[in-house]
């Protein structure tokens, strides 16, 4: 599985979770699925609705980010290809935590965020039996 970003898009996102920082940030992935390529043609960041404790280390999204994130896809004629978000200063891997609440199809990118500077991103997507991840490829490139 590939997914696609074109430099701005991708810059918006990492621009909302470096805003974000020392939080974690979150937001929907929208764009265009064709066999086993995505292309993100738009984000859609949220407000973390974890509470102020936990905020540092997990995000909530709630059932009306969803149904917001459903109608403005589909005002696009897009679709919510996945969930992005930041880890604050520790790796860009899911944790059990991620897992739990992850479904499969959907694409998870996690970036690092260091000292509020997004310096990677990296896109996982769960098996079909929630057992594991499997790491996707991201392309970047300069077209929108």
């Amino acid at each position: 599985m590939t997914l696609k970003f074109d430099n701005t898009t991708l810059e918006q996102l990492h621009t909302h979770l470096e805003v974000t920082y020392p939080e974690e940030g979150a937001g929907f992935l929208l764009g265009t699925a064709n066999g086993t390529s995505r292309q993100v043609t738009a984000i859609l960041p949220i407000e973390n609705a974890r509470e102020d404790a936990a905020r540092h280390n997990r995000f909530l999204l709630t059932p009306r980010d969803m149904a917001h994130a459903e109608d403005d896809a589909d005002a696009r004629g897009l679709t919510i290809l996945g969930i992005f978000h930041s880890h604050p200063d520790c790796p860009n891997v899911p944790s059990d935590f991620d897992r739990e609440w992850a479904l499969p199809w959907y694409s998870y990118t996690i970036s690092r965020v260091d000292e509020g500077k997004a310096v990677s991103i990296r896109s996982w997507q769960l098996e079909d039996d929630r057992a594991a991840y499997f790491e996707e490829e991201i392309l970047v490139s300069n077209e929108q």
